[in-house]
């Protein structure tokens, strides 16, 4: 047989409906994002910036979320590129994007994938345009707005899917336990920078963990596979089996972004190097490094959350979190709960092509670089 005769592997289908699915994808957010622009234009053409500024930011991204939940979709025994699941999609790309601009005002951050932030965004207009008062407030206050506006939107755009996401629905059930989740989460990791490290130390892994599953793990891998599972009509015991393999999936990948935000590059991240170091996380490598001696506790205490950290201050923590084994420990709770996942995928009840495509995105997850 002729290499041009050669039948398709499920991966090489996976991708080519991964590809028209983006595409899919895009035009129905663009779409979505016109009829948005209308209203405000209606409000004033001042007002539009705002939606400027969440476009922008929802244009980019890997779409992994919206591609867990289509796959989840399709595994459930959804019809190809199903509009139910496109426009699901494009209420997580929202909901991420929401997520990520009041993220972006907690931590203080610059910059996002390579640009300005959304309060930095709108803190240079105001700079540029020699406005009056405070313009970082003016920055923050905005994006507190864009952010706002994008959880308003995604919700528009998730009720938009029909009877399918309705009350009382799974599908329904699980993006709001979502939405709740990272607000809980998020506010555990603020309130763990305000406690400091003295604040029972023997359980600050313990904490770093629980902060790290619901702030990130769950709404960034389980709850989307799950919710296009649901959609679909996928049967209890298929959930339940999507969960076992995309709740570890998710912690690999959130100790993974952990890793980067301390030794990431920052020409592949988009982000200034030792990050995380300057905006204090407490995540599951530091509580590590924290735990694992006093002359590391307090080393690492004195520049943990310094916005004025060096580059050669961070190359110095750097070194005292590798020495300490904190990194080592991290590497293998990562490659712990990949085998896991991916040992759940190999007898989850879909067919080849979803299994390819769930393989390829967990690899993508747990091995990236930024």
């Amino acid at each position: 047989m002729s290499q041009a005769q050669a039948p398709t592997t499920g991966a090489e289908q996976a991708s080519r409906e991964q590809d028209a699915y983006r595409k899919q994808l895009a035009a129905d957010l663009e779409e979505f994002f016109g009829r948005q622009r209308e209203v405000l234009e209606d409000v004033s053409e001042e007002s539009v910036p705002l939606l400027d500024a969440v476009h922008s930011l929802a244009k980019g991204g890997k779409r992994m979320r919206a591609l867990l939940n289509y796959w989840g979709w399709r595994g459930a025994g959804g019809e190809t590129l199903g509009a139910p699941a496109v426009r699901s999609g494009v209420a997580l790309e929202l909901f991420q994007s929401a997520a990520l601009i009041h993220d972006d005002i907690i931590d203080r951050s610059d910059t996002r994938r390579g640009a300005p932030s959304v309060h930095r965004h709108f803190a240079n207009r105001h700079a540029e345009a020699a406005w009056f008062l405070d313009g970082s407030h003016f920055g923050s206050s905005a994006a507190i707005l864009a952010g706002d506006l994008c959880l308003a939107l995604s919700e528009e755009a998730f009720t938009s899917v029909g009877d399918r996401a309705g009350y009382a629905t799974r599908a329904r059930a699980v993006f709001n336990r979502m939405r709740t989740e990272v607000m809980a989460g998020q506010y555990l990791d603020i309130l763990e920078e305000v406690v400091g490290p003295g604040h029972e130390p023997e359980r600050a892994v313990v904490r770093a963990r629980n902060i790290l599953r619901y702030k990130s793990a769950k709404y960034s891998i389980e709850h989307p596979l799950a919710i296009g599972g649901a959609l679909a009509g996928a049967s209890g015991e298929l959930l339940a089996s999507y969960s076992a393999f995309s709740l570890p999936l998710g912690e690999a990948f959130q100790l993974r972004d952990d890793v980067l935000g301390v030794f990431g590059d920052p020409a592949v991240t988009g982000k200034p190097a030792g990050d995380d170091l300057r905006e204090g996380k407490r995540t599951v490598l530091i509580a590590y490094a924290l735990g694992s001696s006093d002359t590391a506790r307090r080393e690492i205490t004195a520049g943990l959350g310094r916005p004025d950290l060096s580059d050669d201050a961070v190359a110095s923590l750097r070194r005292i979190i590798e020495d300490s084994g904190a990194l080592a420990t991290t590497e293998s709770l990562i490659a712990e709960h990949t085998e896991q996942a991916f040992s759940t995928l190999a007898t989850m009840a879909v067919d080849e092509q979803t299994r390819s495509a769930l393989e390829s995105l967990a690899h993508a997850a747990v091995t990236r670089t930024s």
